[in-house]
């Protein structure tokens, strides 16, 4: 997999079936790396500065590229001007009987564009829900019950999530894109477990699970393995004294990772899995709302206090185009934002002990966990963002874009100050959701009646009866909802830009797209 790259060099993360020496071959030019092992699975990351077609070699032996395959090519990635992005991809055949139930894997078809000449991105964000770790396949809960008679067919150590994460990324064209294009990525609940830390009581209730000590320190450990370290860049892997000790020599490190992991849990101020980089004109930060949040209900936040000062101290102008990556969404259809705020004050105790019972139910039933959710965070990031974007934090980017996932609908939104113009807004929200997992139409009409129709009305009376603060800014959806499994591209050209949503009916196909500036939205 081609990881983390930029002006000086590329990251190549590779995983093998016995320790080795590998070799990346870049016109000649041989760069080497020792693997490392963890729980007896071996793992290198190479670091080249070359640029060019290259070959993978394994103790000598030429591994990469297969049969058949385009060569893989290193570019240095010196300024972001496409960014693909997408999340919530799940792993099944590709067979007439599974695309009538997951749709087309849209991530899939791009890589038949790609083989046939199209130009690759500078950048695939890959924001959430890589693995379905609590939706296993038939293929994994074949693996798993090879492996064990008892337990849940659930995943639950670091072997199966290693298989888990080996199903979703070798699929011969999914391989080979991953090989191409510079990926950069952030867990979301399933990569973990559905509603991965929504509340305090959920906290508590899974900790009750007797699996659930070994799930979470496996999830995390493979999170750290196939996603966190390729996100980093190599000065980063260097400082980092994680990096240090499980890659530490011959030794297994897998006891070492274990440690790491059940400490990012129970603290997550042990360790940060946001992350920001600066590529040429433009700034993307990848923000952790998942491990990060702080659950006390006396202080609850969508990120803890030590968490919000990074990211406040990166968040700033003077760039072109500034990009936060959040898995869930920051502005929902108003009326389920105004659902989720009333949600969190009532299970506060708002209403008293009952309703507070009833609300932390309902929470969980029906996924209450986006940032209106989490109200004293949305303000305060609403905040942050409208002074970016009226140049009182340097410089004003020509446009703040969110890009999220999560939902299984992909829309556009524009947000300003409460007394802003929505028709010259600079804060954009793109969501991009799924890769491959749609919605049934039952369910896709539920959420249209239910998030952009009934949710207003309801949405807004129990907000008045929850006496919730007025919000200090305003937002709108202005393009979608779109309901087919999509990969979305965002188009940075200088100070502008442009989404574009792609679909596959079966074929790869433009699904919208939408031109953002200090104008109203164009199609």
């Amino acid at each position: 997999m081609l990881r983390y790259s930029d002006q000086d060099g590329a990251s190549i993360w590779v995983e093998t079936s016995d320790p080795c020496e590998v070799a990346v071959v870049v016109e000649g030019n041989r760069s080497t790396a020792r693997t490392f092992t963890v729980h007896g699975h071996h793992y290198a990351i190479v670091e080249t500065q070359e640029i060019g077609e290259y070959t993978v070699e394994l103790d000598g032996h030429g591994v990469w590229p297969i049969e058949d395959n385009p060569p893989s090519r290193i570019r240095h990635v010196t300024e972001l001007r496409r960014v693909a992005f997408g999340s919530c991809r799940t792993t099944v055949p590709h067979d007439d009987a599974h695309e009538a139930t997951h749709g087309v894997d849209v991530l899939r078809e791009y890589g038949k564009r790609l083989m046939a000449g199209e130009e690759p991105p500078d950048l695939l964000l890959f924001l959430g829900d890589q693995v379905y770790a609590d939706e296993p396949s038939q293929e994994m809960l074949a693996f798993i019950r090879a492996r064990r008679d008892d337990g849940p067919d659930e995943i639950v150590d670091f072997d199966e999530y290693a298989e888990l994460y080996r199903q979703a990324w070798t699929e011969p064209l999914v391989r080979w894109v991953l090989s191409v294009v510079p990926t950069a990525m952030i867990f979301d609940d399933h990569d973990v477990r559905d509603d991965w830390n929504t509340s305090d009581v959920w906290r508590r209730e899974i900790s009750k699970v007797p699996w659930w000590s070994s799930r979470v320190v496996s999830a995390l450990g493979a999170y750290w393995i196939y996603q966190h370290i390729g996100n980093l860049s190599p000065s980063e892997r260097k400082a980092d004294p994680a990096y240090a000790e499980i890659t530490a020599g011959e030794v297994d490190g897998g006891a070492a990772l274990d440690a790491f992991a059940a400490l990012a849990d129970a603290d997550p101020t042990s360790n940060r899995w946001s992350y920001c980089r600066d590529v040429g004109h433009n700034r993307l930060i990848m923000l952790d709302t998942r491990c990060a949040r702080e659950l006390d209900p006396a202080k609850r936040g969508m990120v803890d206090e030590v968490e919000w000062e990074w990211f406040a101290e990166r968040a700033t102008g003077d760039v072109d185009h500034l990009l936060i990556g959040s898995s869930v969404p920051v502005f929902l259809p108003s009326g389920i934002f105004d659902v989720e705020s009333w949600n969190e004050a009532v299970a506060g105790g708002a209403w008293g002990r009952r309703a507070a019972v009833v609300a932390e139910k309902m929470r969980q039933a029906i996924d209450l966990e986006h940032w209106g959710a989490f109200r004293r965070s949305f303000d305060r990031l609403g905040t942050l963002l409208v002074d970016i974007s009226a140049g009182r934090r340097g410089r004003a980017p020509a446009t703040v874009v969110l890009l999220s996932g999560d939902v299984h609908y992909s829309y556009l939104a524009a947000a300003t100050s409460a007394g802003g113009d929505l028709d010259h807004a600079r804060i954009y929200q793109a969501v991009c959701s799924p890769i491959r997992n749609p919605l049934s139409r039952v369910v896709r009409f539920a959420n249209v009646v239910g998030q952009f129709g009934v949710a207003t009305l309801v949405g807004s009376l129990l907000a008045r009866a929850a006496r919730l603060p007025r919000r200090a800014f305003r937002w709108k959806i202005t393009d979608g909802p779109w309901f087919p499994n999509v990969l979305a591209t965002l188009v940075l050209d200088g100070r502008k830009a442009a989404v574009r949503w792609h679909t596959a009916r079966p074929e790869y196909e433009k699904l919208a797209e939408v031109v953002l500036t200090a104008t109203p939205p164009s199609h």
